[in-house]
């Protein structure tokens, strides 16, 4: 058994290519989930929760590059699995936050030798995330996991991915910009109505109607501060 043995989405709309891959992964203990084009993939994140996602970036119904960022805020490792070799994609999807990019036609040996690095990589990253408490309020980063008074509150990947920026800079100001290339990708950094709605879900959530007491401070024309006094 691979000692990093984990759940693996494979999106691909390749029928070939995702028996090709679940096969070989299976064989190496990986337990394995497929998706034939954007929507199931997104279905499959919210449901499954991989640990790591091969993407194929010529997905049917929407631009593999789209799901990058929506699938680095879920936490999980990505290897893109892509026919495309021209650099500015390589470069593009790596800017997004892909862990890594290889080019088809590949080498199995090769994929699970890239899956190993990925996987190592993203253990240590949730070796290292903090817990953050704030009065009744504990954001637990490793596990992905907020509570309030003890209740777990269960929020969108998207708010949770904008808490999570904050409570890695607590007390600090993010700037709009930064949170919204670190949560919705490259190219987003001045669509400000994206944090507008997050922030708003993260406080009727978290807040309980108590505004006095606000876990999230707006800075107008800057960004957003985590409020730990």
């Amino acid at each position: 058994m691979n000692a990093l043995a984990t759940r693996v989405l494979v999106v691909d709309d390749e029928p070939a290519i995702r028996r090709l891959l679940r096969g070989s992964l299976s064989r190496a203990g990986h337990e394995v989930i497929e998706a034939g084009d954007a929507r199931a993939a997104l279905s499959a994140l919210a449901i499954d929760k991989p640990d790591l996602v091969l993407l194929d970036l010529g997905l049917p119904d929407r631009d593999g590059l789209e799901l990058i960022p929506l699938i680095k805020a879920t936490g999980a490792a990505l290897l893109v699995v892509s026919a495309r070799d021209a650099t500015d994609e390589k470069v593009s999807a790596l800017d997004l936050g892909a862990d890594d990019y290889v080019t088809k036609p590949f080498d199995t040996e090769e994929v699970h030798a890239r899956i190993r690095v990925a996987l190592r990589s993203r253990l240590s990253r949730m070796a290292e995330e903090p817990v953050v408490k704030i009065g009744p309020i504990t954001v637990d980063l490793s596990a992905r996991r907020v509570m309030r008074d003890g209740v777990e509150v269960h929020l969108a990947p998207k708010e949770y991915a904008f808490l999570a920026q904050l409570c890695r800079h607590p007390g600090r100001v993010v700037s709009h910009a930064a949170l919204l290339r670190a949560v919705w990708g490259a190219g987003h950094e001045t669509d400000v109505e994206y944090l507008r709605v997050a922030v708003r879900g993260v406080r009727r959530k978290l807040e309980n109607g108590e505004v006095e007491h606000s876990v999230i401070r707006n800075e107008p024309g800057v960004g957003y501060r985590l409020v730990t006094d």
